[in-house]
């Protein structure tokens, strides 16, 4: 955490996370354009906060795009924050609740954590289904391969669509697809009334890519959820639900067992 407390200490990178909180999936460009600072100064700021996990970065073509990343702020509140007076470590909670929203303008969700496994346990847990059944209460019928449909077997029974399909499959590197239809029999078993089904079935399809590098004895996974509308709910919905589902599959990879279970908005299943 030491690397934590050190990137926020200093003013200009918390301006940057200021900034990222209120637009993020800026490049280097249009952070420098909007702190109005020198480009180098900039890149050396991001460079502490990519070491700290507070930024994590996504390849869009040429362009680098950078991304607050909430993991390192959750793990400081809840080390410390219940341990402490909370009127004293109130900036910092505002800080965790500030990285965890999302922006009405934002199209896509984030989300970067390191577990201490190896690359190919970590694609077996994204997509054999004694693994996803266990911190995901989901299972797919697929084979894996680039272009096949997916039969999700979840919360609110199978759902089945032409349109649920493979994107990227290049095991144990990355694995992209589509995000299952949204059907009613999931709104009921999700809780979600029909004033809002209503309005989420109207929203485009959106997916998801994982990204899985070997960093030594750890996994860097990269989580993006994007092709979503500005102000779409599911995007919303997916936010709020993806942060506990990934700290348990990291807790079950690392301990062989899950976190205690709870009462989520769909994160996707």
């Amino acid at each position: 955490m030491d690397e934590v407390f050190k990137a926020l200490a200093d003013a200009s990178r918390r301006r940057l996370l200021d900034s990222l909180n209120a637009r993020n999936g800026q490049s280097l460009r249009e952070l420098c354009a909007g702190l109005d600072m020198a480009r180098q100064s900039v890149s050396k700021h991001l460079a502490v906060l990519e070491a700290a996990n507070l930024v994590t970065t996504v390849r869009r073509g040429r362009e680098k795009l950078h991304h607050l990343n909430a993991v390192p702020i959750n793990a400081i509140a809840e080390r410390w924050i219940n341990q402490y007076d909370r009127e004293r470590v109130r900036a910092l909670a505002d800080l965790k609740t500030a990285l965890e929203s999302e922006s009405m303008g934002n199209t896509e969700f984030v989300y970067t954590t390191y577990i201490n496994t190896t690359p190919e346990r970590l694609w077996q847990a994204l997509t054999d289904p004694s693994f996803t059944r266990r911190y995901w209460e989901t299972t797919f019928e697929t084979d894996w391969k680039v272009g096949s449909t997916m039969v999700w077997d979840g919360h609110g029974g199978k759902t089945e669509d032409p349109a649920q399909v493979i994107l990227e499959s290049d095991p144990p590197r990355r694995l992209s697809y589509t995000w299952h239809t949204l059907t009613p029999e999931w709104a009921e078993a999700a809780g979600v009334s029909s004033e809002a089904f209503t309005k989420v079935a109207s929203e485009r399809r959106s997916k998801v890519t994982f990204t899985i590098e070997p960093l030594g004895q750890l996994v860097k996974l990269t989580v993006v959820h994007d092709d979503f509308d500005p102000g779409s709910t599911v995007l919303e919905m997916v936010s709020n639900g993806w942060p506990h589902l990934l700290s348990d599959l990291k807790t079950l990879l690392e301990t062989g067992e899950t976190l205690p279970s709870a009462e989520l908005v769909d994160q996707g299943s």
